[in-house]
């Protein structure tokens, strides 16, 4: 049986290696099992939007840590010998704390939000995390996340970017892994961001309108995830499916029996 430092290892060697690492964002027990044996899954991650959302709770740290932590777990399971990072959203006030949580029901890493918030303070949440992370010995993959372009407004962009940087270079000399930018970004933005941070270190999100995968591949992105958009696909699929019954119609043809 694979150990929670051998899962650890295999996903810090995913986030280094050449080839860019894709991520279907899974938020239960059936959509991990789904995408764990969709041949050319590495990892899985989960979505804090989406578990919460799957839940009954709006995004933004409104779903009880324990709930959230408990479906990572159910997670975990299901995933068997694949790695799991886990959304933790800013750390529910304890990011630490957490973070020790989710490695105890075998998480080996996770996306830490920023909110924004002063960058000192931001500093002091990854310190933590990567604190607790090596108290339980685990070569844990910290993907340190900022919002400054999901919260730009109508701030210069240039502005933006520069802080982006400035906040990617001081959570990655605080110890984590990776810097997790969110967001529509162009090219020129994601390859800025690679050159001052340095490649194989910027992780990005799929959205639509986002650069092509083969661009992210070629510019020295380390991976991209989905987030909450592999749910809205699902929910997009199953509104459909309502709408096409309500009409008259039925199951799709091309349905595949998944559970």
């Amino acid at each position: 049986m694979i150990t929670i430092a051998d899962k650890a290892t295999r996903l810090q060697e995913l986030h280094a290696a050449p080839e860019l690492l894709l991520v279907v964002n899974v938020w239960d027990a059936i959509t991990a099992k789904v995408v764990a044996e969709t041949p050319g899954t590495q990892a899985l991650a989960t979505p804090s939007h989406g578990i919460a959302a799957s839940r009954g709770y709006p995004d933004g740290e409104q779903i009880p840590r324990d709930e959230m932590i408990a479906e990572v777990a159910l997670i975990v399971r299901v995933a068997g010998d694949l790695p799991v990072t886990a959304d933790l959203e800013a750390g529910y006030g304890d990011p630490g704390g957490t973070v020790a949580r989710a490695i105890d029901v075998g998480a080996v890493g996770c996306n830490l939000e920023d909110q924004m918030k002063p960058l000192d303070e931001s500093v002091r949440a990854v310190e933590a995390a990567v604190a607790a992370a090596q108290a339980a010995g685990v070569d844990f993959v910290l993907n340190a996340r900022t919002d400054a372009f999901i919260k730009a407004a109508d701030r210069d962009p240039e502005d933006v970017l520069n802080e982006a940087i400035t906040r990617g270079r001081a959570y990655l000399e605080a110890g984590a892994s990776n810097f997790f930018v969110p967001g529509k970004l162009d090219v020129s933005q994601v390859e800025r961001l690679v050159e001052a941070l340095g490649e194989r270190k910027v992780n990005l999100i799929g959205i639509p309108g986002s650069i092509p995968l083969a661009t992210a591949q070629q510019l020295g992105v380390s991976r991209v995830s989905y987030g909450p958009w592999s749910q809205n696909v699902a929910l997009t699929a199953l509104a459909k499916l309502a709408e096409d019954v309500y009409a008259g119609g039925g199951l799709p043809a091309d349905t595949r029996k998944l559970n």
